[in-house]
């Protein structure tokens, strides 16, 4: 199967070892187990009667998490008098932002979170508000992470640079040694990263990563640009006629921090963990050796599973397999969709893998990140 990337162009790797004769990479094209898999997902929604969309638990989270990140805000701003309550505040602002990205953001940005396409859009421009970019994110996450999970130099998601290793095909630099000490803290940095450079960067070159973009234009450009100017009205603007802007920076630093963590580890439980593949292409034919679904199930690892609030916390992104097998179908259902998708997997002999804990998937990434600092064998 040839991946068909809509508003994303293939091109040959810049970055190091990998890339392809063609500029293209290519799945096993026999893909009969998720046929399979969306043949039984299909059944499962005609018997239930449910939608895979428009689900009201949905609705119902939107309004509990957008009240959370609005009361936070607002106590922040305007109601926080002293240290202690500002750093209580900003924790529970980041930590709200990173909901609304979870689930709100994620879902509509998958366009699974209602049948009617405008919803799904509102949805995903929640994250033009807090900073980032919808447009740069449905093609660097949607549509390169997802097609290309784990595969070093073209999942973007993986790379986050010389402060870290995460994949066997990185370059090692001494640094990486400890690596699993010290990257807690710089996950927060990425939200910076991501707004006030990567979105700029992206769209002037056109490219993310190895690939093409097309840059936004019309409607999509001044959705660009205007939710770069809300954001920092919001940050920064109406904070100011409140605070001096030392406590104005310390405070945006506090929130975004915070924010960055917390997505940062919640991503990177799910790929980046022993159990988690790094596959890699025949160098000379761009071919994998397996079918997308099969890659997917191979590179993600779900993690606590009977754990109801990390489940609706993170929007059910602790459910990777699933998502990545599904992901135009709403988050509040992989629950359902688990036992069956974990069985299908076995008929096929694929090893479907899963942590019971969030603490246990924690220390199986703390493992990960100390695998790959140590030096590769020559």
């Amino acid at each position: 199967m040839t991946t068909n990337v809509i508003g994303v162009t293939p091109r040959k790797s810049t970055r190091g070892t990998v890339g392809t004769a063609s500029g293209e990479l290519k799945f096993e094209p026999n893909d009969e187990f998720h046929r399979v898999i969306r043949k039984r997902v299909d059944e499962y929604f005609r018997t239930t009667g449910l939608g895979p969309r428009d689900d009201p638990r949905m609705y119902q989270k939107t309004a509990i998490a957008v009240a959370w990140l609005v009361a936070s805000y607002v106590l922040l701003v305007f109601v926080a008098a002293n240290w202690l309550q500002g750093v209580l505040c900003a924790i529970s602002l980041g930590t709200s932002v990173a909901c609304i990205g979870f689930n709100v953001m994620h879902d509509g940005g998958h366009h699974s979170y209602s049948e009617r396409g405008w919803v799904n859009k509102l949805a995903a421009r929640t994250l033009d508000l807090m900073g980032g970019s919808s447009y740069i994110w449905a093609r660097k996450h949607n549509t390169v992470h997802h097609t290309y999970a784990n595969i070093t130099g073209y999942d973007d998601d993986i790379d986050i640079g010389l402060l870290g290793r995460l994949s066997p095909q990185q370059k090692w630099l001494p640094l990486h040694r400890y690596q699993h000490v010290y990257i807690w803290p710089f996950y927060g940095l990425v939200p910076f990263k991501w707004f006030f450079y990567d979105d700029y960067r992206d769209v002037l070159r056109g490219r993310i990563g190895g690939y093409c973009i097309a840059r936004p234009r019309g409607w999509e450009l001044a959705i660009f640009l205007g939710g770069k100017a809300v954001f920092t009205v919001l940050a920064f603007g109406i904070p100011l006629l409140r605070h001096p802007a030392e406590v104005v920076l310390l405070g945006y630093l506090g929130v975004f921090l915070v924010e960055g963590v917390v997505m940062g580890v919640v991503f990177q439980l799910a790929h980046c963990v022993e159990e988690a593949l790094f596959p890699m292409p025949n160098p000379q034919t761009g071919r994998m050796n397996s079918g997308w679904a099969a890659h997917q199930v191979e590179t993600a690892v779900d993690y606590a599973r009977a754990n109801k609030l990390v489940t609706w916390f993170v929007g059910g992104l602790n459910y990777q397999i699933e998502h990545h097998l599904l992901p135009q179908i709403s988050h509040v259902h992989y629950p359902a969709l688990a036992g069956m998708v974990e069985a299908t997997c076995r008929e096929f002999g694929l090893h479907y893998k899963a942590r019971q804990t969030l603490s246990a998937a924690v220390v199986a990434h703390f493992r990960w990140l100390r695998r790959m600092g140590l030096p590769p064998e020559s």
